[in-house]
């Protein structure tokens, strides 16, 4: 951090956000239990946060995002005279002005490192599963399909589903269809068993990858698209 003033008290519902501010130093009055912090009060999850509670807490500002979080639940909090602050990147490319604007709101001046270092791309097309009962996956308008293209790893579903269907369900037939040749099976945010791997492996290669890596946004970002390159090239035995 290059300097700061002083900050306001914030209530973090978005787990990224949660681990951005505590990197620049910035210890939110609350934040949700997916959050990983025990040391920080819990007000509840992303869906379901304890609006009074918050409320009494009395923050001069609450994070925000549109995925993790419900409008209704955002639109209480303003209603009862909060301060909310969205932040919602759908690409790589978007973090960074997120970021800065995240520094701008909590009264901060930092460096924001952008998420560019060039990297060897992969050539790979994968299918990544988030859910099981039905599967699902994510679309091309989504951060996770991004950080995967910005190290040359193209989503094989990318432009599956309705208009605007950002989270489509798939049968894994679809997946050789698709021309998909690696399965990346995340850790989060479902914890696919050993029986599932093995069916991922009937139809191409899987590769476990770090789900926090690939979905959470944040100061993580330029780091966790190193890790994941190096994590999926040492699998395939790519250069």
């Amino acid at each position: 951090m290059s300097g700061h003033r002083p900050t306001p008290r914030v209530v973090s519902l978005v787990p990224s956000v949660t681990e951005t501010l505590l990197a620049w130093d910035v210890v939110p009055v609350a934040c949700t239990r997916f959050c990983e912090q025990p040391e920080i009060r819990a007000v509840g999850g992303t869906k379901n946060p304890e609006i009074d509670d918050i409320v009494a807490l009395a923050p001069d500002l609450v994070v925000v995002n549109d995925e993790e979080n419900r409008r209704e639940d955002a639109e209480a909090l303003r209603a009862a005279g909060l301060a909310v602050h969205a932040c919602s990147p759908r690409s790589v490319d978007e973090v960074a002005p997120e970021l800065e604007a995240l520094a701008a709101a909590v009264g901060i001046d930092t460096a924001v490192e952008a998420a560019d270092e060039p990297l060897p791309p992969l050539e790979l097309r994968a299918f990544i599963p988030i859910w099981r009962r039905p599967w699902m996956t994510i679309a091309g308008d989504t951060y996770g399909s991004s950080l995967l293209a910005s190290i040359g790893v193209a989503n094989a579903f990318g432009r599956s589903g309705a208009e605007g269907e950002r989270y489509p369900t798939v049968e894994l037939a679809d997946i050789v269809e698709r021309g998909a040749d690696v399965v990346l099976a995340p850790t989060e945010p479902y914890a696919f068993k050993a029986i599932h791997l093995d069916a991922f492996r009937e139809v191409a290669p899987v590769v476990e990858v770090d789900g926090q890596d690939l979905f959470w946004w944040g100061v993580r970002t330029p780091a966790a698209r190193r890790r994941l390159h190096a994590a999926i090239a040492t699998a395939l035995d790519r250069p």
